[in-house]
């Protein structure tokens, strides 16, 4: 599967690495397409001396569940489980600096406040709401530019994702007045999770276009005995820019997740497929539209508004797991210190 989606976007990359472009020019953000599309983090780095302060929200919905690929019943699911999965909902706030202390290296520190929702259902009809929230990972990071010549640059990701997220997250149900809730509804991975990538970015004087790679490695177990799956992602976008503040995007992402490795005692498997780690780790594809909007000049310089939705295409679960219907990302960045 890897090969299908990752030759691709080599391929992209070395056919808009012939777009016709000035030899002597350098690719830079200082455009309404300079930055990817905004739910792709540590796209672009800075020069020395400059700062970005960036905030995201990001809500993501679930309705309905699948086995492997297809649609799956509640009385299906009754057949092995008590409780059936109905709808989850997902709200992330990112606030997110970026500093670079040369012109070699941007780094990069990103927060995160989660609410989970989820309305669930019993095989004996009764639904009923579990909530959680509070503090995610803390993720920090260094963005270390390779090369940048001909309108094209590139740049590695290297990161670790410090466990500041809640993993003990509990709320009432119908069986217990302070349940543990199901491993999606947890706040954080509970392990220290480097992660290592490459983005790649290009320009033309209308067009942009990029695509990134990253994997990300949980280490040890965490406190409730347990360890997420390794991720990988990889996402490949195009833009055009149609006006000195304003560009429209599309992208197409794809990640892979791995089976949850261990168990949470408090979590009975019999009790609702995400309380079973064999019902873990999954595969998707995303389409997205997006667009940014950058302010020039004037009072608000450097101030960028953009927004990015995205559709799956594709998706293939391990076991029975909740299914993805939209995810929406919109951000305002801000840049200081800005060196034309």
């Amino acid at each position: 599967m890897y090969n299908k989606i990752v030759l691709p976007f080599i391929g992209i990359i070395l056919l808009c690495s012939n777009v016709g472009v000035a030899q002597e020019d350098q690719w830079t953000s200082a455009r309404p397409d300079g930055h990817a599309p905004i739910s792709v983090m540590g796209d672009h780095y800075h020069k020395k001396g400059e700062f970005m302060l960036s905030y995201r929200y990001m809500p993501m919905w679930m309705d309905g569940n699948f086995q492997s690929s297809n649609d799956i019943s509640n009385e299906d699911i009754y057949e092995d489980y008590m409780i059936a999965p109905q709808k989850m909902s997902m709200d992330m706030h990112m606030v997110g600096v970026m500093y670079a202390p040369s012109d070699q290296i941007t780094l990069m520190v990103m927060g995160s406040y989660i609410t989970n929702s989820m309305d669930l259902k019993t095989g004996a009809g009764v639904d009923f709401l579990t909530e959680s929230g509070g503090l995610g990972d803390l993720t920090v990071s260094s963005l270390i530019k390779i090369m940048n010549r001909n309108r094209q640059s590139l740049h590695g990701n290297v990161g670790v994702s410090i466990p500041a997220g809640d993993i003990d997250q509990r709320d009432a149900t119908p069986m217990a007045d302070n349940a543990q809730l199901a491993y999606p509804m947890q706040l954080g991975s509970g392990t220290w999770d480097p992660s290592l990538g490459l983005t790649y970015l290009g320009q033309s004087d209308k067009f942009s276009w990029g695509a990134q790679s990253i994997y990300k490695v949980r280490i040890g177990e965490n406190s409730e005995n347990y360890t997420l799956g390794n991720r990988f992602d990889v996402v490949g976008w195009g833009a055009i820019k149609l006006s000195e503040s304003f560009s429209l995007s599309t992208s197409l992402s794809y990640y892979d997740t791995q089976k949850i490795d261990g168990v949470d005692a408090d979590l009975n498997p019999l009790m609702m497929p995400l309380f079973n780690t064999v019902n873990s780790g999954r595969s998707q594809i995303d389409v997205g539209l997006g667009t940014n909007f950058l302010i020039p000049k004037g009072s608000f310089k450097n101030l960028r508004l953009a927004a990015e939705v995205k559709i799956p295409t594709f998706q293939e679960v391990n076991g029975i797991q909740m299914k993805n219907t939209l995810m929406a990302t919109f951000g305002v960045q801000y840049v200081i210190g800005h060196k034309e």
